[in-house]
């Protein structure tokens, strides 16, 4: 069996919760984007559990630029695309590139990352950074959008997107779960939950039906049906605001 390693930089709990398969290792060539990197041997990284901004680039190279990494990941080494999909490390740091880029405030966590106690460390190094103001959060257009803005919501269609609100009531019709954040469900904002994934959140401490009253922080890609909606498949998608 793979020996597994702590993906470190956070609390305790986190620390001993949350575990990366190791990879192997390798030496960064040249940075494409704020979240690829082309590696000496030809092969093609992909940081793992971010989203990133034009100003990621130049971050992210000064952290790795011509530097040995450790490579460790959740899940498939690789996606569709055949690049290698992980966490990478420097040297000897103890923190991902992954978490140091979320400290500086030039990442953003993604909806997916593949372990809820994992997305927990990358998720408070982001918490930090926007409550600190760090790079993007500086920008008053990097900040959550609020779930009553349905026009801004709207606007936002196609796009990565963080939106918070309090939830006004939590519905189910056939195999979805419908996180209601308006009385007009052709325009106000909504959450679908896929009823299959019900035990997944609950387990995660988001029982579907416990959200009503509740405010909560949701991330993904915003899509427009009758009103701005995200598809939630992953508990890692919320966060709880009270």
């Amino acid at each position: 069996s793979v020996a597994l390693a702590p993906l470190l930089g956070s609390a305790a709990a986190a620390q001993t919760a949350c575990h990366l398969a190791p990879i192997g290792t390798a030496a960064a060539a040249s940075v494409q984007d704020g979240r690829t990197l082309m590696l000496v041997d030809g092969r093609v990284l992909r940081l793992a559990g971010i989203e990133v901004t034009d100003s990621s680039r130049e971050a992210l190279q000064s952290l790795v630029g011509g530097q040995s990494l450790r490579l460790e990941g959740l899940g498939a080494e690789h996606d569709r695309y055949d690049r290698i999909v992980a966490f990478a490390f420097v040297g000897e740091t103890k923190k991902s590139a992954q978490q140091l880029l979320l400290e500086q405030g030039q990442a953003i966590v993604s909806a997916r990352v593949g372990d809820k106690a994992c997305a927990d460390v990358l998720l408070a190094a982001e918490r930090a950074a926007r409550s600190a103001k760090h790079g993007i959060w500086a920008d008053p257009n990097f900040a959550p959008l609020s779930a009553e803005h349905s026009d801004g919501l709207t606007a936002r269609r196609g796009r990565f997107a963080l939106v918070e609100g309090k939830v006004l009531s939590v519905r189910e019709s056939g195999a979805t779960i419908y996180v209601n954040f308006g009385r007009r469900w052709t325009r106000d904002f909504t959450v679908t939950i896929a009823r299959r994934q019900q035990r997944a959140f609950a387990a995660a401490g988001f029982a579907p039906n416990m959200l009503a009253g509740r405010r909560s922080r949701w991330r993904g890609w915003s899509d427009q049906r009758s009103g701005p909606i995200i598809a939630a498949d992953a508990p890692e998608q919320i966060e709880l605001l009270d």
